[in-house]
């Protein structure tokens, strides 16, 4: 694996909820009508999600720009050489995950119409997120640990707030693949499993 494959940034928790608040900043002005390609629906749920579109696509792009930031923390990390073969295989896996959501995000914003927010710089990235702190391989496990946490958190927040009910189930499915991702890091930590109910959210 070489350092282009796995490029090192990651995302504090409060970076990877942000999209929350500023996802409206990022979307350039989406043609509201070209969502309702982007799902199989009937006629009336065509014409019903042309008015939920907007902000439903501010929300996506706010998730894309959040999915940047998780590809980033896995790449420098996975480059850093602070990581065993095993805990790598591992984070190559999540990886591979959080490509699969930007992707799947990416194009709907396409089918709508949109042009998908561009992932930051490596530098941009290693700066807003201090990475260059990360000092051994339990450094860069509690982080992120902290960031699946944050990222969990965020889609499960935002799916109350999405108007097309297709999208709030991929946003309950990318929450859970970050509620996974949290779980295997924590017991990697040897952290105790929180035991109040409603861990997420």
């Amino acid at each position: 694996m070489t350092n282009t494959d796995l490029r090192t940034q990651s995302i504090e928790a409060p970076a990877r909820r942000s999209f929350l608040s500023t996802a409206g900043l990022m979307t350039g002005g989406l043609g509201l009508a070209a969502v309702a390609s982007a799902f199989p629906a009937s006629a009336a749920h065509r014409r019903t999600a042309v008015h939920k579109a907007g902000g439903d696509i501010d929300v996506l792009q706010g998730a894309l720009a959040l999915e940047h930031e998780g590809i980033a923390a896995y790449q420098i990390a996975g480059a850093s050489g602070l990581l065993t073969p095993d805990v790598l295989k591992v984070a190559l896996v999540f990886l591979g995950h959080h490509k699969g959501h930007r992707d799947a995000l990416a194009n709907l914003i396409r089918k709508a119409g949109g042009k998908p927010v561009e992932a930051k710089s490596d530098a941009d990235y290693t700066m807003e997120l201090n990475l260059g702190a990360l000092k051994s391989q339990g450094d860069v496990v509690a982080l992120a640990t902290k960031l699946e946490m944050g990222a969990a958190n965020a889609y499960v927040g935002q799916v109350a707030a999405l108007q097309d009910h297709a999208l709030a189930h991929l946003f309950a499915q990318l929450g859970t693949d970050e509620a996974v991702h949290w779980a295997v890091l924590n017991n990697a930590l040897g952290a105790a499993v929180p035991t109040p109910a409603f861990i997420f959210g």
